[in-house]
């Protein structure tokens, strides 16, 4: 398969074993996929060898490998997960919030799983270094930043910066990685996530109340 073949429409939960059966029986009846399409789709994992497979800001050729059963994917002494940059948020604190979404929609079980189809298509992944405690969990875990992507790219743009933010830690442990990038410019450029800066890559476009937290709130207080 080469790059011009990549469908950008393909849904990974389709080739992720599992995901579907007794998907609205699992998290209290908010539904929750049987399988992770991040690990297990074949798909997703040969699309992102083959996307992110290209040169780097940096000068070097990062020629990815598939790490088969014991790593997602490698290059020297880099090891890759893939991870989802949208969410759903489904989880038993917003039930009120996902119940008031449900009066709003015909179907609810169905405007979910539409929903689904979308999020795990190629342009909603990235790959990120894979570790316990790394990028992946420790923003997902964190509840200033609850996995939302426009808030992790906004503590890479701080970390290229030198400045603060809640994942500071682990993007410092994470120095090589980013080092690859040069700076926030070839870092957003190499993943494509020009959509979600300005023109002067000097701000991140937040998805939530962008302008409002942008311009009154300060820098530490869109964390809160």
């Amino acid at each position: 398969m080469k790059i011009k073949d990549i469908d950008v429409t393909f849904d990974f939960t389709s080739d992720t074993k599992g995901f579907w059966d007794g998907f609205w029986e699992r998290n209290d009846g908010l539904g929750a996929g049987g399988a992770d399409p991040d690990s297990k789709s074949k798909t997703l994992r040969l699309y992102s060898q083959l996307i992110w497979s290209k040169r780097l800001p940096n000068g070097e050729a990062m020629e990815l490998e598939d790490g088969k059963s014991k790593f997602y994917l490698r290059w020297k002494d880099f090891y890759f997960s893939n991870d989802s940059i949208t969410a759903s948020f489904r989880y038993y604190r917003n039930r009120p919030f996902l119940e008031m979404v449900g009066k709003e929609v015909k179907d609810y079980h169905q405007f979910v799983e539409n929903y689904l189809h979308k999020l795990y298509q190629i342009g909603g992944e990235v790959i990120l270094p894979s570790a316990i405690g790394g990028i992946n969990q420790t923003r997902g875990f964190r509840s200033d930043i609850r996995d939302r992507w426009d808030l992790t790219l906004e503590c890479i743009r701080r970390y290229y910066n030198g400045e603060d933010s809640p994942l500071k830690g682990v993007l410092d442990k994470n120095k090589s990685f980013f080092n690859l990038f040069v700076d926030f410019k070839g870092y957003v450029d190499f993943f494509f996530f020009q959509d979600l800066v300005d023109d002067k890559y000097s701000k991140v476009l937040l998805w939530l109340n962008t302008w409002k937290i942008q311009s009154e709130l300060t820098p530490r207080a869109m964390f809160h």
